[in-house]
């Protein structure tokens, strides 16, 4: 019989996987657009109107869809049932796709002023492209909307792997346009072909709803008793989760001005990296945690409830330390590995190695974060990650506006690093005074221990790398990378961290398995 303990592992597992080949495949993407468009006018002007209406999607609803929409409906399934679940699922998504309608269609009447807030430092041809794209990539907020409301549905109902999947399509249709459509309609066919990723993503959803036994009913009630519960919890959660859009729009705003605007490209390219290889585990983490920690708190098992916050923060530090050593170490290999080449030069690749360097750090900081917020959403709070997201932007911003002038887009980088320890401080400290924090004696010794395991790995890659500086881009990523993942596991199990017995334990009963199969 199969280890009913096993199952998390191996639903978290499988997400990783499906995440893991969709980050892949962005990263593909975001190569494809270097190569082809460089880090000149038309590249800085599309990532700058991409972002325009992410920023606003996720400063006004990612906190109802994120926050409120799991744990409101997780309560509904279990105290109402189903039909009344559905119900305010299609009441949901009415009134989000209502509101992101109009934000949709404002943002085209105003693109002009939008693209010249955002990119402050553009030259006018520069802000005029901005514009244009923005207006054609403006309604990608409304299929967001839809797109992670749906995700909030399945993820409730426990479905994890099609929301995983997701960005596997949306990226797999950029990388065909690339290939075929590109040279004919350049960049501004780039922009409409993302207005499709984004539509699809919403899409290729359906097939699950309906097989979860998901009706939509639409109504446009603002006032309805579950509507009523998500403006409550997602006013005062709104200011947490404007912490990365607004971090990236100043994070914009200041490199724009650097470089002739090619900053703007260094750090979204670097960000976007960053994001990537810290996401693959983290969000897979967070999007199996945070459906659980609803229900734990929901039934009243704090006990449950407490134990899963340690286990998740400990398990997070013990994969992300290595990742934030090793890409600080890796940066110019790897930036010239992935994204050098074509109208990508070594300029481009030494400034965007720079911003990632110094930006490699804060995955501890994004780590906790995006970990301990799920927590207060699942507690239906907002109080602690409204002064916490309030600080790290206050933080962020005062940083850019002291260190970018003298360190350009290492600058950048900075801010955005203390924003997130900030933003992590400042969620754990109420978490000890309430007595259910992962912060004990026994976990600030373990983190020592993956400290110094972090250290001694950087160290190994570092030097290997210098040895390996005539070898060829694969080689030079490569053999480093896969040795640090040696040095860091052996540091580990010699200093005896709790994680690397478990993996030990795991492969001895693989090979148990495989032993008594065979």
């Amino acid at each position: 019989m199969e280890d009913k303990n096993s199952q998390p592992v191996k639903t978290v597992s499988f997400i990783m996987i499906i995440t893991l080949v969709g980050k892949v495949l962005g990263l593909l993407r975001d190569r494809l657009l270097t190569v082809n468009y460089g880090s000149g006018m038309e590249a800085s002007a599309f990532f700058t109107a991409s972002r325009i209406p992410r920023v606003f999607f996720d400063t006004i609803f990612a906190s109802a869809i994120s926050a409120s929409f799991i744990p409101i409906f997780s309560a509904f399934l279990k105290k109402k049932g189903k039909n009344e679940a559905m119900g305010f699922a299609g009441n949901f998504i009415t009134v989000m796709a209502a509101l992101s309608g109009v934000l949709t269609v404002l943002g085209v009447i105003f693109a002009p002023q939008l693209a010249r807030f955002f990119a402050d430092g553009y030259d006018a041809p520069t802000l005029a492209l901005t514009a244009e794209l923005t207006r054609v990539m403006m309604p990608t907020a409304l299929f967001t909307a839809i797109a992670f409301s749906f995700v909030g549905v399945l993820q409730s109902m426990d479905e994890f792997n099609v929301p995983a999947a997701i960005s596997v399509v949306s990226n797999a249709a950029v990388i065909i346009y690339y290939f075929t459509l590109n040279r004919v309609f350049g960049i501004k066919g780039l922009a409409v072909t993302f207005l499709a990723a984004w539509f699809l993503q919403a899409a290729v959803q359906l097939p699950s709803l309906r097989k979860k036994g998901f009706f939509y009913r639409p109504s446009l009630s603002f006032r309805s008793e579950g509507m009523r519960q998500v403006w409550a919890l997602m006013l005062p959660v709104m200011v947490s989760t404007w912490v990365l859009p607004i971090n990236q729009m100043i994070n914009s705003k200041f490199a724009s001005r650097l470089f002739s605007g090619s900053g703007v490209v260094a750090v979204e390219v670097a960000y976007s990296l960053y994001t990537v290889i810290a996401g693959v585990f983290i969000l897979s983490v967070t999007n199996y945690i945070f459906p659980r920690l609803s229900r734990q708190n929901a039934s009243g098992d704090s006990e449950g409830f407490a134990a899963t916050i340690r286990g998740t923060m400990h398990a997070s530090m013990f994969v992300v330390l290595p990742m934030a050593a090793g890409l600080a170490v890796m940066a110019s290999p790897l930036i010239d590995f992935i994204y050098g080449g074509g109208q990508f030069d070594a300029r481009s690749v030494s400034i965007t190695a720079r911003a990632l360097t110094f930006m490699s750090p804060g995955m501890i900081g994004y780590a906790a974060q995006a970990v301990l917020c799920r927590v207060y959403f699942a507690e239906h709070s907002g109080r602690v990650p409204l002064v916490a997201g309030a600080a790290a932007i206050a933080v962020n911003a005062a940083v850019c506006a002291v260190l970018t002038p003298r360190m350009d887009v290492a600058g950048v980088a900075i801010a955005s690093t203390l924003s997130f320890l900030v933003n992590a401080l400042c969620l754990t400290l109420p978490l000890r005074r309430r007595g259910v924090s992962y912060a004990d004696r026994a976990f600030a010794a373990d983190m020592g221990k993956m400290l110094i395991s972090a250290a001694v790995m950087g160290g190994a890659v570092f030097a290997l790398s210098r040895l390996l500086g005539s070898a060829g881009k694969p080689v030079r990523l490569i053999l480093p990378v896969c040795a640090g993942v040696i040095v860091y596991f052996l540091a580990a199990l010699l200093l005896r961290v709790p994680e690397t017995g478990m993996v030990v334990g795991f492969v001895k009963k693989l090979t148990g398995r495989s032993s008594s199969d065979a």
